[in-house]
């Protein structure tokens, strides 16, 4: 890989998962693949796990890191062309990406949409030219539209915890909240699973109230439903997620009640094993009872992050050698 922005990136999907799982079994083997070399980590927004996995990742290859929290320490950033800088923006994009690019052999990037204009959010601009002026390869800590970090360390929690002789039938199910979320999580598991899907390893479902579905783009060969108890019948993994309208973008809409994941809803399932990317709303979004109980997969699921987030390192790192 030169880059790792969406599942696009990855030419062997299944080699990945393996790699991840192979660094989860000798963390300390590659180090020397790092040696000498910097790991740049620029925050926009707030961070837990991608943050402290990424820097994990990084540290077991024998790399050094450095993090920016732009939105707190940094420049305000004008990432418009062929403006007069005359307002509240100090810095030009174009100079800040290329002059990290020159400290950093790898640069992170985290930037959330605003959800007011979703043509800007989905046409990934502030990205695409931190990516076209940094002159190194970037790895998406999440952006407007995808977390692709999040939905590798699923697709590995999965393959490592699916003990059955045919394909595990995995369903992505919306989930209530108390405000407009992005569609980057979910727009990501749909495109890494869909991949899996058509490449047999497993079947996939995406479950929401009418008016809540996803891009199109994201969702190629998913099975489409809109009642939750059909949609979990005989399900082996159930990934639970709120996210706002792709169509009225941004909005929160009125659904009808009964989309909290609780024990009773998995009572149709195949003692179906429960994720989240976490943080997770207790009780609002899923409830404590599957948190605390044994289907839950979500502490394991953040764990594997790191060797999601190593695995990805290591690739850039041996194509800069």
């Amino acid at each position: 890989m030169n880059q790792f922005t969406s599942v696009k990136d990855v030419a062997d999907i299944d080699q990945l998962v393996k790699d991840a799982l192979a660094l989860k079994e000798s963390p300390y083997g590659h180090q020397h693949l790092g040696k000498n070399k910097t790991l740049g980590l620029v925050f926009l927004n707030p961070s837990l796990r991608t943050r402290l996995s990424t820097q994990k990742g990084a540290i077991n290859l024998g790399m050094s890191v450095m993090v920016m929290n732009m939105d707190k320490e940094g420049w305000a950033l004008e990432t418009e062309d062929g403006v007069v800088m005359n307002g509240t923006t100090v810095e030009h994009i174009r100079e800040a990406a290329a002059v990290m690019g020159q400290y950093c052999d790898i640069l992170g990037l985290r930037s959330f949409p605003k959800l007011t204009n979703r043509d800007e959010d989905y046409n990934e601009d502030f990205f695409n030219k931190f990516i076209k002026y940094c002159g190194v390869p970037v790895v998406s800590l999440e952006s407007a539209t995808r977390h692709p970090l999040q939905s590798l360390a699923d697709l590995v929690t999965i393959r490592e915890t699916w003990k059955g002789e045919t394909k595990p039938k995995v369903v992505l199910a919306w989930a209530p909240h108390v405000k407009a979320l992005p569609q980057a999580v979910p727009n990501s598991f749909s495109e890494w699973m869909c991949k899996a899907q058509k490449e047999g390893m497993l079947d996939f479902t995406v479950v929401q109230p009418e008016g809540y579905e996803l891009s199109e783009d994201f969702t190629p060969g998913a099975n489409i439903m809109y009642n939750l108890e059909e949609a979990l019948q005989g399900a082996d993994y159930i990934y639970v997620k709120n996210w706002s309208s792709f169509k009225e973008y941004g909005k929160v809409l009125t659904y009808p009640e009964g989309w909290m994941m609780n024990n009773e809803k998995l009572k149709g399932t195949n003692n179906a094993k429960v994720m989240h990317c976490l943080p997770v709303r207790r009780d609002l979004e899923l409830s404590s009872e599957i948190l605390d109980g044994p289907n839950s997969l979500v502490i394991h699921e953040a764990g594997n992050r790191l060797w999601a987030a190593q695995a990805v390192l290591k690739d850039l790192l041996q194509n800069l050698s």
